[in-house]
């Protein structure tokens, strides 16, 4: 590891910005083309954050300005609101106790693991917390660095599961259900826009950010997009709009924030506690099999959609999978948002908690 990967990649060490610009650009192009066709979630943040490690391993020098970054969080803030329907809130409230336990199993499950590799070592600070949180991969791997985590490390954790997740739910889904047939439309880019409630998204996500910007709260440039815009979707004062080029703008604006921060020393890192990382994976998934189970055998909700619920992260994914397959999907939706949700609101505490026992029984 210690062969420079530019041999792979020539250099661009001294090459002007723009073309390194320009090969960022259509690398990110060819990882989210490559991605889409291998139907992997994520792709248009995959893409872009892996065409820029490669761009930083061949020794680039460009950088996301801090403005667009932190804009784009907002954004991606508004677009978790939007996810937080009335019709998902009534679904949890019908069984809230069900819910309730099955969304802290999950949690105490990852959480138990966070704090095992926490205890081993094998990530720096609460690294290994964040990057082990079950769902809400992008508000995760954003809200890490400001309690401590290496973002990149938490990038790494999170994505790994995402995809690891969404092939073990498609096969699962396979085994398990018969297809009903629907075949998911292909992705409109340029869809027509309602520009009033766009207009509304975008002045309330960015007011959001300055405001958080303002009080210095951690993560505020996520976290309070996200509030503003769910309690007025949710009193019918706001209809989120943010139509998909918008979305993949921000997203490659992350992926490449990221992806930049990427250095030969942390790619070396990251390979050594792969096996870990793919140890600790394995065996959420298989936790939450498990959990499945339970709920399948107590509640008498059918093996698949049960599956697909309880599956640790990635909603997106889940959602386009369940949509595809003969389950409930407005159980599996509300189950996969309120955890969400709830990971959201609970990962600050609960990375100061697990972090604090493991000082504590350090020698």
């Amino acid at each position: 590891m210690t062969v420079r990967l530019g041999r792979l990649l020539p250099s661009l060490a001294g090459q002007s910005p723009w073309l390194q610009w320009a090969i960022l650009i259509l690398l990110s192009i060819g990882c989210v083309a490559a991605l889409e066709a291998l139907h992997l979630p994520a792709a248009l943040l995959l893409g872009p954050m892996a065409a820029a490690v490669l761009v930083a391993a061949a020794e680039g020098t460009v950088r996301v300005p801090p403005l667009p970054f932190i804009a784009s969080q907002g954004v991606i803030g508004a677009m978790i609101a939007r996810s937080i329907t009335g019709g998902i809130l009534a679904e949890m409230l019908k069984d809230w106790p069900m819910f309730a336990v099955a969304i802290l199993s999950v949690i105490g499950a990852s959480g138990l693991i966070g704090w095992v590799l926490t205890r081993m070592r094998v990530l720096p600070g609460t690294t290994a917390i964040w990057g082990s949180s079950p769902g809400a991969a992008t508000a995760m791997t954003l809200m890490s660095e400001s309690y401590g985590g290496d973002i990149r490390l938490v990038a790494f954790m999170q994505y790994l599961r995402v995809v690891m997740v969404a092939v073990a739910a498609s096969l699962v889904s396979r085994i398990w259900a018969v297809p009903d047939g629907s075949v998911a439309a292909g992705m409109v880019w340029f869809p027509p826009v309602a520009w009033v409630s766009f207009a509304e998204t975008l002045l309330l996500a960015e007011i959001g950010v300055a405001a958080g910007r303002l009080l210095r709260v951690p993560a505020g440039s996520l976290l309070l997009p996200l509030a503003f815009c769910a309690v007025l979707q949710g009193a019918g004062l706001l209809t989120v709009e943010l139509p998909p080029w918008l979305l993949a703008l921000c997203y490659a604006m992350v992926g490449w924030s990221i992806g930049m921060r990427f250095t030969r020393p942390i790619i070396v890192y990251a390979a050594r506690a792969l096996p870990v990382i793919l140890a600790s994976t394995l065996s959420l998934i298989g936790i939450c099999g498990l959990f499945s189970v339970i709920l399948t055998k107590t509640a008498g909700v059918d093996p698949l959609t049960a599956y697909l619920a309880m599956s640790p992260g990635g909603a997106d994914s889940v959602a386009i999978i369940a949509a595809s397959s003969k389950v409930d999907l407005p159980f599996v939706m509300a189950l996969q948002t309120i955890r969400l949700l709830v990971v959201i609101l609970t990962g600050p505490s609960l990375a100061r908690l697990i972090t604090g026992r493991v000082l504590k029984m350090t020698p």
